[in-house]
């Protein structure tokens, strides 16, 4: 009977986590409004070369959860975005196609 509780609350914690699963198209949408300025819907910036190409990046590295990486402007831009709206953008951005390439 133990076993049966145990099994229940991880599928039930399961099925809760896809609750909060990235939203593509809403990551798309918020990229849209917010990021495609600097960063391009591709996340190839070709407006400057001062913004990063974020396309295919890592979800985690875009996410920059720790604030290990301090900006004044992305802090800005970010300031108003929820968790949830930083996830999906992240994972918008994670899934477009990357141009970086190791040097060594």
């Amino acid at each position: 009977m133990k076993t049966i509780r145990c099994v229940s609350a991880v599928v039930a914690l399961l099925a809760a986590g896809g609750a909060y699963a990235a939203n593509l198209e809403a990551g798309k949408s918020k990229a849209q409004e917010v990021c495609q300025a600097c960063h391009g819907m591709d996340g190839q910036s070709a407006a400057s070369p001062d913004y990063p190409k974020i396309g295919g990046q890592h979800k985690d590295y875009l996410a920059n959860k720790s604030g290990a990486r301090k900006n004044p402007v992305m802090g800005a831009m970010a300031a108003p975005l929820t968790s949830q709206d930083i996830d999906n953008v992240t994972a918008y951005y994670a899934k477009q196609p990357g141009t970086l390439a190791s040097r060594y």
